[in-house]
């Protein structure tokens, strides 16, 4: 269900497909600070809190089993320095007061460790894929209401188009949260292990950004492609609506790390789960970027198509009388 207005499929003056100049000219046209306000109205009548905590919920499932299948092949790697990078860099995000020490312990199961190592990873990707794909079926229903529209696409073409869009986004996604999330670490890993001098270090900081920063948003901008129900605008109309969100998870990431680490009181409140907390709140945080940058989208195209407000009026006391039963009946 969903109280946000639907906003109208539109197109250039040829026909064309919206692109970044048609998205620049109806900013100016309208101003930025109306198209935040607007978006904020859109997430909130399309019910974005909630299916924000929804797909919330899937990428904990997916980033759990992913960690879980990391730590596997760490120990099923036959390369000791290499299995040595993946278990340090694993144990620095992984989260919980004993992940490291259970990633390190992956490299000391000898022979028999292999297999289980072999095992754990294949299960910790099956799990992980399972997820992501169940969440990126979380991300059409919540665009779809962001949208205005009712009804998701048929199940069968639902969750076999989310199949698809994880199996092409994994490697992209995965590559540039690695490079964002896990490069600090990482960099640590292999200057302790493989002896990188400080130069390489520094310069491996300085591209993983924006090589990170480009793929994530990449990412997102086809997820807000190819999610709604309807047909979207060209790729450059999107990338606004995928650049706000992935800045919105980068400073959320960033003060929730500087919370965590700084704030004495948040290990002391939750003790042994704090790091699950951390991943919980995380992922809560990073749905919600989501979900807003779906709705700043849509609003601009709402604006395109000349619909200014973004919520459905409110029925008011009269016709809720009638339609719960109450009151006097024509």
């Amino acid at each position: 269900m969903t109280t946000a207005r639907e906003v109208p499929v539109t197109s250039d003056m040829s026909g064309d497909e919206l692109d970044a100049e048609d998205a620049w000219h109806t900013i100016r046209s309208h101003g930025l600070k109306r198209l935040l306000v607007e978006a904020s109205i859109r997430f909130r009548f399309g019910d974005g809190f909630s299916h924000s905590r929804a797909l919330g919920l899937q990428l904990v499932l997916a980033t759990v089993p992913l960690l879980i299948a990391l730590t596997g092949l760490a120990s099923d790697v036959d390369a000791e320095r290499a299995s040595a990078v993946i278990a340090s860099t694993v144990g620095a995000i992984s989260p919980g007061s004993g992940s490291g020490d259970a990633a390190a312990a992956a490299l000391r199961q000898g022979e028999g460790g292999e297999d289980v190592g072999e095992v754990v990873l294949v299960l910790g990707l099956v799990f992980a894929l399972v997820s992501m794909t169940t969440a990126v079926a979380q991300i059409e229903r919540g665009s779809n209401r962001i949208y205005g529209i009712e009804r998701d696409r048929p199940s069968l073409a639902k969750y076999g188009r989310a199949a698809v869009l994880t199996a092409v986004l994994a490697i992209p996604t995965g590559f540039g949260f690695a490079l964002l999330v896990a490069g600090g670490p990482f960099g640590d890993a292999m200057r302790e292990v493989y002896d990188w001098s400080s130069t390489t270090n520094r310069i491996f900081d300085v591209v993983r950004w924006p090589l990170g920063l480009l793929l994530t948003t990449a990412a997102v901008g086809v997820l807000l492609e190819h999610s709604p129900r309807r047909r979207q605008p060209g790729f450059s109309w999107l990338a606004l609506g995928a650049g706000v969100t992935v800045v919105m998870m980068m400073v959320a990431s960033g003060l929730l790390a500087l919370y965590v680490r700084v704030g004495e009181s948040f290990g002391d409140v939750y003790g042994p789960l704090a790091g699950v907390m951390a991943l919980l709140l995380w992922s809560y945080l990073t749905s919600i970027a989501l979900m807003f940058g779906v709705a700043l989208a849509a609003q601009l195209e709402a604006l395109r198509a000349g619909v200014s407000d973004p919520a459905l009026p409110d029925p008011g006391p009269t016709s809720e009388r009638r339609r719960t039963g109450d009151g006097p009946q024509p």
